[in-house]
C-alpha cells in the first residue's frame, strides 16, 4: 500500500530514479518550489511534487504495483515537460496558438455560462402534454423497426411439480394468478421474467426460449399463450400485447426519445432567445458603437 506516511519504505525502488532526474534536469537558475509541499524532481524550472504522484495510485495497490504507477507518472510527467519546452522553443507559429488557445477558452466559458443558465431558467423535464402533443403530432415518423410485446414468460425444470396449476396461472395472468406464480418461481423456477408493463423487442424474448418461427408477425398475431419444451426445461410464454414491425412505437416506449428531442429544442431555443436579447440590449444600451463609414 502506498501511503504519505510510510513514503520512503513505498518508494525505494525508484529512489535512484529521482536522484538521476534531479541530477540530469537541475539547472543554475533552477526556480524555488512550494514551500508547502515536498518537491521530488525538477525540469526546466517545473517542479513534481509528492502530493501529485500520491494522488495517481490507488489506495488499495501493493507496494510493486505502488512503485510501477509512480515511476510510470514520473516517466510521462517529466517527458511532457521536456517535449512542452523544447517543442515552446522550435515552433515558429506562437501567435497563431496563442489565438487559437484563447478561441477555445471563450468558447468553453461561453458554453459553461449558457448551461448555468439553462439549468437556472428551463425546467428539468418538458410537461406531460408537450410531450404528448409532440407524440401525437409527430406519430408517423415513429414507426417500429422490431415486433415488440408485453407480457411473461416462465422457464421450469421439466420435471417442476404441478404444471398443470402453471400452465393456468399463466393463461390467465391475473393479479391473483401472478401472485401464484411468484411464489411457485421462488421454489422451482429456472426464470420468471414479467414484462407486463413494458415493451420488449420480440427476438430478444425467442433467444430464451426454443422456437422456430417464419413469420414473426403471424407468430404473435395468432397466439397469446405458447408452451413448449426442450430435453431438460418446460416453457410458458404468456402475450400480452404486442405492436409489429412497420406499426406506431407506443407511447411509452417513444417518450424518452420524445423528452430528448424536446429538451434539445428548448436549449437551443433558449439560446437563441438569450444571444439576440444580450445584442438587442447593447444595441438599445448604446453599449456597441458603430462607426459611420
Amino acid at each position: 500500500m502506498f501511503s504519505l506516511g510510510n513514503y520512503n519504505s513505498h518508494m525505494k525502488g525508484f529512489a535512484l530514479l529521482f536522484i538521476l532526474a534531479l541530477v540530469a534536469f537541475t539547472s543554475c537558475g533552477r526556480k524555488t518550489p512550494d514551500a508547502a509541499r515536498k518537491p521530488l524532481l525538477e525540469v526546466e524550472g517545473k517542479f513534481l511534487y509528492k502530493d501529485e504522484v500520491q494522488q495517481v495510485i490507488p489506495p488499495n495497490a501493493n507496494d510493486t504495483d505502488s512503485t510501477e504507477i509512480a515511476r510510470s507518472y514520473i516517466r510521462k510527467w517529466v517527458t511532457d515537460v521536456l517535449m512542452y519546452e523544447n517543442a515552446k522553443r522550435n515552433i515558429t507559429n506562437k501567435a497563431e496558438i496563442d489565438e487559437l488557445v484563447e478561441s477555445y477558452r471563450k468558447s468553453l466559458i461561453i458554453h459553461q455560462y449558457q448551461q448555468k443558465m439553462i439549468e437556472q431558467r428551463l425546467p428539468k423535464e418538458p410537461a406531460e402534454e408537450d410531450l404528448k402533443a409532440f407524440y401525437n403530432q409527430y406519430n408517423a415518423q415513429l414507426i417500429l423497426k422490431e415486433n415488440i410485446l408485453k407480457g411473461l414468460l416462465l422457464i421450469v425444470p421439466k420435471n417442476a411439480p404441478k404444471l398443470a396449476n402453471v400452465r393456468s396461472w399463466v393463461q390467465t395472468a391475473n393479479s391473483k394468478s401472478l401472485e401464484s406464480i411468484e411464489k411457485y418461481s421462488i421454489q422451482n423456477a429456472i426464470s420468471y421474467d414479467y414484462f407486463g408493463d413494458k415493451w420488449l423487442d420480440f427476438s430478444d424474448v425467442l433467444k430464451k426460449i426454443p422456437l422456430k418461427i417464419g413469420d414473426p408477425s403471424k407468430f404473435l398475431s395468432s397466439n397469446k399463450f405458447v408452451e413448449t419444451s426442450d430435453s431438460t426445461q418446460h416453457y410458458f410464454l404468456r402475450i400480452e400485447s404486442f405492436r409489429l414491425t412497420g406499426q406506431v412505437e407506443p407511447y411509452e416506449m417513444a417518450k424518452d426519445r420524445i423528452t430528448n428531442i424536446l429538451l434539445n429544442k428548448q436549449k437551443a431555443d433558449f439560446i437563441f432567445k438569450f444571444e439576440k436579447d444580450i445584442y438587442d440590449d447593447a444595441v438599445s444600451n448604446e453599449t456597441v458603437t458603430f462607426f459611420k463609414k
